[in-house]
């Protein structure tokens, strides 16, 4: 199972503290063979990157330039810088990103980008409630998944995280049931090896008991909750009980 902490636009070099429990959590046998990964600010990843050196913890980056070369690009970040930091990992087509004008070609750009700068990308897809009330789940989500992959063959280091933008930050998740069949039906749209699908959208300590009981989840993309060390380690703990 993978544990994703999307930390977005919060923290600083103080922020650093708060990892010690994580760190020793991270040691112990209560982890269960759980992987823990940290996607900070880019102004954070080198630090933690350094702070989590002794330990299996993963560190990975919210976003990337499309480009793979350097550039005038006042600004950005590409993939071979935040690999150059410390990076493993890069969060790409998060639907605040999107929102903001990202299309899925340009996420297909930035994809290539990472996979090629050798690092492991966190796809993000998802519907809104306008378009779940339209029952379009599943043709926004192909769309997305269609586009954005496009001409990619090797999807051995692609996640996909499904979060429904109307999830996220609003504390509500899914029906059990629903949940199961739309990552079963995102499953269903590769036909090599079957990705690793992780659920991001207000997953915090009370809903993970109801979340690790749908069995084709792969693991979680956490928002808000991972920037507090006990309620990520809550999460990770309730997971195997």
């Amino acid at each position: 199972m993978y544990f994703v902490a999307n930390w977005k636009m919060y923290g600083n070099l103080s922020s650093l503290n708060t990892l010690d429990k994580v760190i020793r959590f991270s040691k112990s046998k209560e982890i269960k063979g759980g992987r823990l990964i940290y996607c900070p600010p880019n102004t954070l990843i080198s630090s933690f990157a350094k702070k989590f050196n002794n330990c299996q913890i993963g560190i990975g980056g919210q976003n990337c330039h499309e480009s793979k070369d350097y550039g005038a690009h006042t600004g950005h970040v590409n993939s071979r810088m935040l690999k150059n930091i410390g990076a493993h990992f890069v969060i790409i087509g998060h639907s605040e990103n999107r929102k903001q004008g990202e299309s899925d070609k340009l996420i297909n750009l930035k994809i290539k980008s990472a996979l090629e700068a050798k690092l492991k990308v966190i796809f993000c897809i998802g519907e809104t409630l306008s378009e779940k009330r339209k029952k379009k789940t599943r043709s926004i989500l192909s769309k997305q998944i269609k586009i954005g992959l496009k001409n990619i063959k090797n999807k051995s280091n692609i996640f996909i995280a499904y979060e429904p933008v109307w999830a996220i930050g609003s504390g509500i998740i899914p029906k059990s049931y629903d949940l199961f069949k739309t990552i079963e039906f995102i499953k269903s749209k590769f036909r090599d090896k079957l990705p690793k699908v992780l659920y991001g959208g207000s997953v915090n300590p009370e809903n993970i008991t109801n979340l690790k009981k749908i069995n084709n989840i792969d693991g979680f993309l956490i928002g808000g909750a991972s920037q507090s060390a006990k309620k990520f380690i809550d999460i990770v703990k309730k997971t195997y009980s």
